[in-house]
């Protein structure tokens, strides 16, 4: 096997996305070989790597796939120290680790990615990836013009100026409305910041797709392995967007 950076290889492991291994790397909780790992040291399969404290063993190259149907209550990580309940909880007996492509925040549901590919993880975290993710808010009481040309509109949310989003009507009663948008970019709570920005109150928030790939008849806490249509779309589309610059 040809040397790699140790980001790569413990992302490709499953073990933690780029970012956390370098995380790690800096706080000085990896060694190889007995000795403190440096940033974008090259690594193989003969190398003796312990990350924060657990020896690495790749069990195999296999790559895995799935989609989750989070329900609410649960937080996007594989462990909290708040002892809260989380997806890894659901996707404990697929005997390898994954790790979610994205968040979803406890109070809302939906669709999540999980894999153990971390190069595809983070061409599809790169902030130049155009694949639109698509929600069904629910808000309390009717929906106004005025508060749709709010919600559609560049608003600025903790100092930065999102895009513009795509949001339509599509459901009505008597004491709520519908909405659904499209997003291509995801804020830190975004969807509920822009309802506050137009005084409307969510009630519940479902991620129904990304991109193409859509939650369909899945049931909450409930996951299946993407087919491998899916896993190619979305790895299509990734390198053709993190090969785009930034502005």
């Amino acid at each position: 096997m040809e040397k790699v950076r140790i980001q790569k290889y413990l992302s490709d492991a499953g073990i933690a996305s780029r970012r956390a291994v370098e995380a790690a790397v800096a706080e000085g909780k990896v060694t190889v070989n007995g000795h403190p790992c440096e940033t974008g040291q090259k690594v193989d399969d003969n190398d003796v790597i312990v990350f924060r404290g657990k020896r690495v063993i790749k069990k195999n190259n296999k790559k895995i796939y799935i989609m989750l149907n989070k329900p609410r209550g649960y937080v996007t990580t594989n462990a909290d120290e708040n002892g809260r309940k989380c997806t890894a909880d659901l996707t404990a007996d697929l005997g390898e680790r994954v790790y979610p492509v994205g968040r979803l925040d406890r109070d809302s549901e939906g669709l999540l990615i999980l894999t153990n590919d971390g190069e595809l993880a983070n061409k599809l975290m790169h902030p130049s990836h155009e694949i639109p993710k698509i929600y069904n808010v629910r808000v309390h009481g009717a929906v106004t013009e005025e508060q749709l040309s709010i919600l559609r509109s560049p608003l600025e949310i903790d100092g930065y100026t999102i895009k513009p989003v795509n949001v339509e009507i599509i459901g009505q009663t008597e004491v709520s409305t519908l909405l659904r948008f499209r997003l291509y970019e995801g804020r830190n709570r975004q969807i509920r910041k822009m309802c506050e920005a137009a005084d409307l109150t969510v009630s519940r928030l479902t991620r129904v797709a990304i991109g193409d790939i859509a939650i369909g008849d899945l049931k909450p806490g409930k996951y299946k392995h993407l087919t491998p249509a899916q896993v190619d779309y979305l790895s299509n589309n990734a390198e053709k967007n993190t090969k785009k610059p930034l502005d």
